[in-house]
């Protein structure tokens, strides 16, 4: 075979001189397939390396002082008292009321904003809109729990006339901020994932742009909207330093919103640093982050699900 017939990229071109330009586009496409592919993997390694951490050092709280019922329905948590105690239902109250106030407070407002932005807003000021949602999902979270020791704090002392101002309403108003702008965009993506054939369809009708929101365009981006929320809970289900500082951080199962809760991940945001490396103390921390692990895990999975179900759809 002479040197024209043979064809390119065979050992033969190699030998003979530098690769040619096809060559060297093959290789940077396999390289750039590797590192994405690397990138992917990546994100599955490291979950499953956090989760083996956690689990490691908490296995030896499970198979020592761990008492189901006392973990999950005791609500005295004294770790570092001559009798120690470890029961968290206090703080999955405290967990559980925070979360659930700042969802009652979000929902509605962050789908009325995506609704706004996705469907009546035109041209520079839902760009304007769209960009302010971004900027507020910046927001550290310190920054949130300033905002709830200095503002809304002395706010709600003025307001309700309560001698403190930290709780579940204080915690509950500033999770909620803090999950609209993810639940806002999530919501707004499923919106606009909508054909235009459905709202061009039911305008043809005769339906009006209310009706063709709230008839056509809501129940066909169900699933998505769905997804968005439970992110939005598994978002506030895991926010730790706004949460510490706006709460009051006070074990108690509320009876009402002005009352202060302490939530699992400020129990060990506030309580690792100081625990001795091996105690059971260490462990039973760990072990409440193994709960919480498998919590937001769920609701992820349970929001992916939903998100499938729109693709299928």
């Amino acid at each position: 075979m002479s040197t024209q017939d043979r064809p390119s990229g065979s050992p033969g071109d190699a030998a003979a001189g530098p690769p040619d330009r096809r060559d060297l586009a093959w290789y940077v496409d396999m390289g750039v397939r590797v590192l994405v592919f690397a990138g992917g993997i990546s994100a599955i390694v490291f979950i499953f390396g956090i989760f083996v951490f956690i689990g490691k050092e908490g296995l030896g709280f499970l198979t020592g002082p761990f008492r189901p019922g006392e973990f999950f329905g005791s609500t005295a948590w004294r770790p570092t008292s001559d009798y120690p105690t470890y029961g968290i239902l206090a703080l999955m109250a405290g967990t559980a009321s925070v979360t659930g106030l700042a969802m009652l407070l979000a929902v509605p407002f962050s789908l009325g904003a995506a609704i706004y932005i996705a469907e009546f807003a035109r041209g520079r000021t839902r760009e304007t809109l769209k960009v302010l949602v971004e900027l507020l999902a910046a927001v550290p979270s310190v920054v949130w729990g300033f905002v709830g020791l200095t503002v809304v704090n002395p706010a709600i002392i003025s307001v309700f006339d309560v001698p403190v101002g930290l709780g579940v309403l204080n915690s509950g108003i500033i999770l909620g901020l803090m999950a609209t702008p993810i639940m806002t965009t999530l919501a707004e993506d499923a919106l606009k994932a909508v054909p235009d054939t459905y709202r061009e369809a039911a305008e043809a009708m005769g339906a009006s742009r209310l009706q063709v929101v709230v008839r056509v365009v809501l129940p066909a981006a169900r699933n998505g909207l769905v997804a968005a929320v439970l992110l939005g809970v598994g978002r506030g289900f895991g926010e730790t330093m706004a949460v510490l500082m706006a709460s009051g951080h006070s074990i108690n199962v509320p009876t009402s919103v002005f009352d202060s809760v302490r939530a699992l991940t400020a129990t060990i945001a506030a309580e690792l640093g100081e625990t001795a490396d091996g105690s059971d103390h260490y462990r039973a921390l760990f072990t409440i982050g193994i709960l919480l692990f498998v919590v937001t895990f769920a609701i992820n999975l349970t929001a992916d699900l939903f998100l499938r179900g729109r693709g299928r759809r």
